[in-house]
């Protein structure tokens, strides 16, 4: 049985009810290795009112299947996430994805010789399995309040993960997605240029038929358009942020 873990992840097994597991605390510091040093991070269908808030939200691609998923930008470059404080901790005030809240645990497709399975695996990072850890069920196999939180947590996650991939095959085939390059300027300058993202082409979008954009709203997804299309204004925003973590004046 090969299990694939997702992005971040190193060496996930499948969750026993002996395991006692570390817990981190997104907002005391213990932010997984991983989320410190990305920065782009996926969100799902529910995420996108949130999200827009405090970042841009763009689709990344694997071309070689034509596949999008919606992203939060969290740096401007490489390695970059702007919302991490020193203290290794997510930024107070700010959105934190329910792809690291859900760590280290998640839900992996599970591949018999080379077939993918239909039913899915609760696993958990092994390096977070540790005798001082908290026990995710009691000693007559009952689940204890640590873990119902979280395998809501994750269900709730695997049942979005759906809707945004009907999402994204939607928008790819009404052509809606574009790749684009944001440029943000200081003054008459370019202070910056990042490419290889799409966005929603909003002429086409504005085209579409009554009909279609009907179906668009009464399945939600006219609303997550919406709320990427206000969110991509959020990328002056990473500048302004960025430029003050390092001591220089803000782009006005």
């Amino acid at each position: 049985m090969d299990i694939t873990p997702p992005f971040g992840y190193s060496d996930v097994i499948p969750l026993e009810r002996h395991h006692k597991v570390l817990l981190p605390a997104v907002d005391r510091g213990t932010m997984p290795a991983y989320a410190r040093s990305v920065n782009a991070m996926a969100i799902s269908f529910s995420e996108f009112a949130v999200a827009q808030r405090d970042y841009p939200i763009v689709f990344s691609t694997v071309p070689s299947d034509r596949s999008f998923a919606p992203v939060a930008v969290l740096g401007l470059a490489d390695g970059q996430n702007l919302f991490i404080d020193r203290d290794g901790a997510w930024e107070p005030g700010h959105y934190v994805p329910a792809f690291v809240r859900r760590y280290p645990f998640c839900v992996s497709r599970v591949y018999i010789d080379g077939v993918i399975q239909p039913d899915r695996l609760v696993c958990v990072e092994r390096s977070w399995i540790d005798q001082g850890g908290i026990a995710m069920f009691d000693d007559t196999g009952i689940a204890t309040p640590e873990w119902t939180e979280r395998e809501r947590l994750l269900a709730e996650y695997e049942r979005d993960i759906d809707l945004t991939a009907r999402m994204c095959a939607r928008l790819v085939e009404l052509d809606l997605l574009v790749p684009f390059t944001m440029q943000i300027k200081s003054g008459a300058e370019t202070a910056l240029t990042m490419q290889g993202m799409h966005c929603i082409d909003e002429s086409r979008f504005s085209g579409l038929a009554a009909d279609v954009h009907r179906e668009l709203a009464q399945a939600g997804m006219a609303a997550r358009i919406y709320a990427h299309l206000f969110s991509l204004g959020n990328f002056s925003r990473l500048l302004e942020r960025a430029q003050a973590l390092a001591g220089r004046p803000a782009v006005a």
